[in-house]
């Protein structure tokens, strides 16, 4: 006849839960950045698209490509946060503090959420972006 305490597993064992639990396996989206076309989503040359989402209802994120060619700029008002790579071309990117780079390819941009920021380009522009955000 024992305690509950001395029925309790040893650290070394696992858990019911964490022993029941199947591995998960990764997601690969081979060749995406040049194979991956977004959809057309304002004026008539900026697209984008995900290319992966969680499915975590806590701290979701999505992760995919947004592309802008030469013609009118796009005006995006962020209610997430989001990080960006310039992986190809370059974009003219400015907020309503002020500020404003020329980005190109290797850099990297974090736009809070409730910034207001305004993309343009002379030519084109690629971007692989993560959002905390559910699609």
């Amino acid at each position: 006849m024992g305690s509950f305490l001395s029925k309790a597993k040893s650290p070394k064992s696992p858990t019911p839960e964490k022993a029941s639990m199947s591995p998960l396996a990764f997601t690969h989206h081979a060749g995406a950045q040049t194979e991956f076309k977004p959809p057309l989503i304002a004026n008539e040359n900026a697209f984008l698209g995900d290319v992966a989402t969680s499915t975590d209802a806590t701290a979701p994120i999505s992760a995919g490509f947004y592309r802008l060619e030469k013609g009118t700029p796009l005006v995006y008002e962020y209610t997430y946060h989001e990080m960006k790579i310039i992986v190809d071309g370059e974009f003219d990117i400015s907020d309503e503090t002020g500020q404003k780079v020329h980005a190109v390819k290797g850099d990297v941009f974090y736009f809070p959420k409730g910034s207001k920021i305004t993309f343009t380009t002379e030519t084109f522009g690629l971007g692989f972006f993560v959002g905390q955000r559910k699609v």
